[in-house]
């Protein structure tokens, strides 16, 4: 880890956390966290600086810091903290890492940068391959929202490796992140207290505990571990998937299939209401899935999450409550019916799984 480093995207709960686990390193002389937003939680003994990454200040901020490891967190999809638009969000995402990147570039004492991105750059289509590398191009660009933003982001990234190829530049594509504190834009759709889907799909998802996002951030932070390379572009997810339906299920969500332009519309709806951020391009997620190939995160970063797919959202499901279907309630239900189905063509019932 190197002796200052510098966090954006400090004032989310994610970028705190960041900051207080990067204090605990004995190698670590100082932190200096960066928001535009004064954090509502406590950053340790970090030195804050509100800044905004979209001026030109930020290049006298990372000079007068001598910050030799930079880690870009302040890039996001979710709502903006001071309550302002979403073209707000988009400018920071794209023009303020514009406006880092080029801090970066003259900064000599830079040796290494992570970004935050997502698996949001492969989109969500119904050509996509089963699983996606970090090699798979997307069958068609994103044409808006935080997809778009991440692929221009990573572009400037690749750009500035380019030029600056004496730093190791490591991104970070996250699957959807969630856990007890996650309130990312699909945390707050299964907070919903009834879930519509698209009718006809049962789409595949992959997701990555919270815990697990700190402790890889840690280790792209850091000097790479002996047989291993901690540069480059890596794919993070939780092992194995789960179904939309699987998901409600434990949840004890009921769901509500509609055609696809019914849930446009009712994506709107609840957007206008200030309940979930439905954007199109979460559409297209609920519609099609996303699945990611995390070889090369765990043979050449040497990453291996702690929880599961699975373990993930039991965890983030923990902290929502019971919803209006009751997973054991639920369970039984089809339990009964599988024994009346089976009493009828004469085969013995068998236990079902929740």
């Amino acid at each position: 880890m190197g002796k200052v480093v510098l966090v954006t995207g400090v004032a989310r709960q994610l970028g705190g956390r960041f900051v207080r686990r990067v204090l605990r390193d004995p190698d670590v002389e100082r932190v200096v966290a960066v928001d535009s937003v004064v954090p509502e939680h406590d950053l340790g003994g970090a030195d804050f600086v509100q800044a905004d990454i979209r001026q030109p200040t930020i290049g006298r901020v990372l000079a007068e810091s001598g910050a030799d490891t930079v880690v870009h967190m302040d890039v996001t999809g979710m709502s903006p903290l001071d309550g302002s638009s979403r073209t707000s969000v988009k400018e920071t995402n794209v023009i303020g890492t514009m406006q880092l990147l080029g801090a970066c570039q003259k900064s000599p004492t830079l040796r290494r940068l992570v970004v935050k991105s997502s698996t949001t750059v492969y989109g969500s289509a119904p050509r996509d391959p089963a699983v996606c590398t970090e090699t798979t191009a997307p069958k068609s660009l994103p044409s808006g929202g935080f997809a778009k933003d991440a692929v221009e982001v990573e572009g400037y990234v690749r750009g500035f490796a380019r030029r600056r190829p004496d730093v190791a530049v490591c991104v970070l594509r996250f699957a959807n992140i969630l856990g007890p504190g996650a309130g990312t834009p699909l945390a707050s759709y299964f907070s919903l207290p009834v879930l519509p889907t698209v009718f006809g799909y049962d789409p595949r998802l992959q997701f990555v505990h919270e815990d697990d996002v700190i402790d890889v951030l840690r280790i792209a932070a850091d000097e790479p571990r002996r047989a291993t390379l901690n540069s480059g572009t890596f794919n993070i997810a939780g092992d194995g998937v789960l179904l939309l339906s699987q998901c409600a299920r434990r949840l004890g969500r009921p769901t509500v299939p509609l055609l696809l332009p019914a849930l446009a519309w009712a994506g709107s709806l609840v957007r206008t209401l200030g309940m979930t951020d439905f954007s199109p391009e979460q559409l297209r997620l609920l519609t099609h899935g996303r699945v990611v190939d995390t070889t090369q995160m765990r043979e050449t970063l040497g990453f291996r999450p702690r929880r599961s797919t699975a373990e993930t959202f039991a965890d983030f499901a923990a902290g929502r409550g019971p919803g209006l279907l009751p997973p054991e309630a639920l369970a039984g239900a089809v339990d009964r019916i599988a024994a009346l189905s089976s009493r009828g063509s004469g085969h013995v019932p068998s236990q079902s799984a929740n």
